[in-house]
């Protein structure tokens, strides 16, 4: 885990936003992207963090288009998903 205070919140507050599907979601994009992150992608996943779970994972699985102010190459990147990884036997892909 890394050393910085900011960076250990940051992590924290990802992984523990109350549904495993919520921690897998918002804590797996953190742990694939942040270390490539500026100044301004903190701002903008700091601010996701006070939305409701519900949206968040609405806006990522594109089943909501997501709040104007979220919309851009964040956004993008969220609604990849290629940071999630499934346990074991729920890979519906090696079907």
């Amino acid at each position: 885990m890394d050393a910085d205070p900011y960076l250990r919140k940051l992590h924290f507050r990802a992984h523990h936003r109350g549904t495993r599907e919520a921690d897998a979601m918002v804590g797996g994009f953190f742990d694939r992207y942040h270390k490539q992150w500026n100044e301004a992608d903190f701002a903008w996943f700091e601010r996701l963090l006070e939305e409701q779970d519900v949206d968040i994972m609405a806006w990522a699985m594109q089943t909501a288009a997501p709040d104007p102010g979220f919309a851009g190459p964040m956004m993008d990147l969220l609604q990849r998903l290629d940071f999630i990884s499934l346990p074991e036997g729920l890979n519906t892909a090696d079907k």
